[in-house]
């Protein structure tokens, strides 16, 4: 009992990892693979653009400030507080730089002609000055001239970086021209570290991002997960049926998840599966065929050789007297020539399926060979009392092709028409032409074929349903070898047929 419930667990296991295993697991990472990617590649590209958007928007809110503190200077240089009361000029300057730094953040400062800082907030305390009277902070600062000279003509400058190494980090850089009453007497700077406010701006999107991707991948890992199932499940099933078509097993069929919609709608998978489907009900009825064919063959093969075996060895021992000896060996003789039929048939066939059938064309006319072939079958016929109809309206009818391979094509015809026909009753034949082509018609009474048969009786090791058949001798072979030969030359063959009435061949050949 451990053992049966020990062999069941490890099935399951086994069934559960081949579950999760190849095809299944490829596409599954693949697709969850480029999903992440999509979410690592968007999550890129929104901290860039949040990140010029902050940028630009800070740099606007900084120049604009920038610009604010230049117009108060300008207004105070040159009012009534720049001359004798020059302080209080400078400490509206301080007060104004001071607003505008605590405000934003940020550090403004005016520099003179020369580029060098004259006005920042840290001047407005003693102890941030040196003996010198320059700030502690931007006493060592010396704008660059080539900026200068570039304000100093009205033209503002818009920067992100250290300005020459006057500054250590990357930062937000603003200048703006001090012109007291139109002449230019300075510049007026904003600037701002970058890192100061775009890291922890930066680090809140990011972390929505993460919580709103999280939830969304997750979404995506279950949808992923069901569709990659889904869509692999058609391709598991033909795995499996094919591995029981192996053994010849071909019972097994694939399910047609779409089978409901048009076949535009259906997707590839599902014309694979109904492919897969047909041709596995091909491969049954081949093999139906097959076993036909091999049940077929043998016997054709046994009872000749029964019977060669048989009398041979009655003449060898005595048993068989001297007087019936010729009559004996003649029914060898026609067993022999049985047996090298079936074997040249089987030739043919080989030969025709691996396309190598050499076509030797001649002129003939297929009228005379129709009527020498109804010849060969005179004694069955007359013996059968078959009315043989058609002849006297044939005329001749020249072609050019394979002699021997159209004359095997006509004989196995008429040897079925002869076979099939009831005593008593009657072989229509016709030979005609028109400027294409020639055409031969063999016509004979007799019980027919059945619709659902009539469209198989070229397949290969295919024959008719014997119980309606006189002569059940054969292996299914002539039909399909004669239509092989038709088409190497070609041409077309057709059969009508009407249960309990007829069976007609039509075959055409181009001239």
């Amino acid at each position: 009992m451990e053992n049966e419930q020990r062999k069941l667990r490890n099935l399951k296991k086994s069934k559960k990892r081949k579950r999760f295993s190849g095809l299944f697991r490829k596409q599954f990472v693949i697709t969850i693979s480029v999903v992440l990617l999509s979410f690592v590649f968007l999550g890129s590209a929104l901290m860039v653009l949040v990140a010029g958007v902050w940028m630009n928007e800070k740099l606007d809110l900084l120049e604009e400030n920038t610009k604010s503190v230049s117009r108060n200077a300008e207004m105070v240089l040159s009012s009534q507080f720049n001359g004798n009361k020059g302080g209080g000029a400078a400490a509206l300057i301080y007060n104004s730089i001071s607003q505008s730094s605590e405000i934003l953040d940020a550090d403004f400062f005016i520099t003179n002609e020369q580029g060098e800082v004259v006005f920042c907030k840290e001047m407005a305390y003693e102890y941030m000055m040196g003996d010198d009277g320059r700030c502690f902070i931007h006493g060592t600062q010396n704008i660059p001239a080539d900026i200068v000279k570039s304000i100093s003509k009205g033209q503002q400058y818009r920067a992100t970086g250290t300005m020459d190494g006057q500054f250590v980090n990357q930062t937000f850089i603003i200048g703006c021209p001090l012109t007291i009453k139109g002449e230019f007497k300075g510049t007026v700077f904003g600037t701002m570290p970058v890192a100061n406010g775009l890291l922890p701006y930066i680090s809140g999107i990011f972390r929505m991002f993460s919580l709103a991707s999280l939830i969304a991948f997750v979404i995506a890992f279950v949808l992923v997960y069901a569709a990659t199932y889904r869509m692999v499940r058609p391709l598991r099933q033909m795995s499996e049926a094919a591995k029981q078509y192996a053994v010849g097993d071909f019972s097994n069929r694939v399910t047609v998840t779409h089978s409901r919609l048009t076949r535009d709608e259906r997707t590839e998978i599902d014309e694979l599966a109904e492919a897969f489907n047909s041709m596995a009900t091909d491969l049954s009825a081949l093999e139906m065929s097959r076993r036909s064919f091999v049940s077929n063959v043998s016997h054709e093969l046994k009872t000749p050789m029964t019977t060669i075996s048989g009398f041979i060895d009655g003449i060898l021992d005595g048993t068989i007297d001297k007087e019936n000896q010729d009559k004996y060996l003649s029914i060898v003789s026609d067993e022999v020539k049985r047996l090298s039929r079936l074997v040249t048939g089987m030739l043919n066939m080989t030969k025709l399926e691996a396309g190598k059938m050499e076509i030797k064309p001649v002129e003939f006319d297929i009228s005379e060979m129709l009527f020498n072939t109804l010849l060969s079958f005179e004694q069955i016929i007359e013996k059968r009392n078959i009315d043989v109809q058609g002849l006297e309206e044939v005329t001749e009818n020249k072609v050019i092709a394979d002699k021997d391979m159209i004359n095997q094509v006509v004989y196995n015809l008429v040897d079925n028409a002869v076979k099939f026909t009831p005593d008593g009753g009657c072989i229509t034949v016709a030979s005609k032409s028109d400027a294409e082509k020639a055409i031969i018609k063999i016509r004979n009474t007799g019980n027919g074929i059945a619709p659902d048969e009539i469209n198989k009786i070229f397949e290969r090791f295919y024959k008719v349903d014997k119980s309606r058949s006189y002569d059940a001798k054969g292996a299914g072979m002539g039909l399909y070898i004669v239509k092989s030969i038709i088409e190497i030359h070609g041409g077309t063959i057709e059969a009508h047929s009407e249960v309990g009435e007829y069976t007609e061949f039509i075959f055409n050949l181009p001239k």
